[in-house]
């Protein structure tokens, strides 16, 4: 699973992503240590149940760089991936919530905002801070300090899905240029996951808004799925190969009802966040809930201005 992968930005000292040289190494590194399934191969195992030996490769977030910078680095390498796009911002021109959130902690004022959340976010905004699985399971396999660490729990899970967007503005509005936030900029066109579908990349539904879909109702939930999947057709897109991704990832950001939409969407698999091997059984009784690893699990998947094993994805 990959995120950003792209060259630094000085703008953004604190920016968490792959380098593409280091994105190159681990290719090499994946290749000589599992080899690569194909795209046949691992479409037959959805069928047949039995896993093939090898390595799939997933990007989520539908990401600018995904194009510029991994596409033909796949091309030249005879490599395919899964690239997972969500969807509301075509319709709205405006970067989703989580990565504004991003780029607000990709600079160095995290303390900052920790202290204006602390300040001016009131209590009863927060409804979901009792959750005891958002409390224990976010962000344990990354390395932050501990006001990002608090700023991600807030904006991403505690917070209600009420207020958050104008917290989000008003964060914004005090520490973002009106340039940072360009959607031009930062996610791919529909004419280029056209072209990359047609190159053999498979497309998939990374949901309309990308929320935490466990903190949904079942209706929105609903209207997540199906919207993101009608927004992909409309953008020409032929979806051969119906995929879905939940957004943020880990069992606690989603539920058995949200597998059963995904399954009467006619879906044929999903990919959560959990790091081990896919199984037979897997395959074969629970397709919605497909396991995978985080890059920063493996040899030159860190990030570079840690130097040692650190999510640079923002996996969950």
């Amino acid at each position: 699973m990959y995120h950003y992968v792209k060259e630094d930005d000085p703008s953004f000292p604190n920016f968490n992503h792959l380098h593409i040289e280091d994105f190159k190494k681990q290719l090499d590194y994946l290749g000589n240590k599992f080899g690569f399934v194909t795209k046949k191969d691992f479409q037959d195992a959805l069928e047949s149940g039995d896993p093939p030996k090898g390595v799939v490769l997933t990007f989520d977030d539908g990401l600018k760089c995904h194009y510029d910078q991994v596409f033909p680095v796949l091309k030249e390498r005879g490599l395919w991936g899964i690239f997972y796009v969500a969807t509301e911002m075509y319709r709205t021109q405006k970067l989703s919530d989580v990565h504004r959130i991003h780029l607000l902690l990709g600079q160095e004022n995290n303390q900052k905002i920790y202290e204006y959340l602390n300040e001016k976010i009131p209590q009863d905004y927060l409804v979901d801070f009792v959750r005891e699985d958002f409390k224990k399971l976010t962000y344990t396999r990354q390395i932050n300090d501990d006001f990002t660490k608090m700023v991600k729990k807030i904006l991403n899970y505690y917070i209600s899905y009420t207020y958050r967007e104008k917290v989000i503005d008003d964060l914004c509005e005090l520490f973002l240029k009106k340039e940072d936030l360009n959607v031009l900029d930062f996610y791919l066109t529909a004419e280029e996951m056209v072209e990359m579908e047609n190159a053999g990349m498979i497309i998939g539904s990374h949901s309309a808004s990308h929320p935490v879909m466990s903190k949904l109702d079942l209706e929105t939930q609903k209207i997540e799925i199906q919207s993101s999947f009608s927004d992909l057709k409309n953008f020409g897109l032929k979806l051969s190969c119906k995929s879905f991704c939940y957004p943020y990832g880990g069992f606690h950001t989603f539920t058995k009802e949200t597998e059963a939409l995904l399954e009467m969407e006619k879906c044929r698999f999903s990919f959560n966040v959990e790091s081990r091997d896919i199984s037979k059984k897997d395959l074969t009784e629970r397709k919605q809930a497909l396991p995978r690893y985080d890059c920063n699990e493996f040899p030159f998947g860190q990030v570079r201005r840690i130097g040692k094993v650190h999510s640079s994805s923002y996996s969950i």
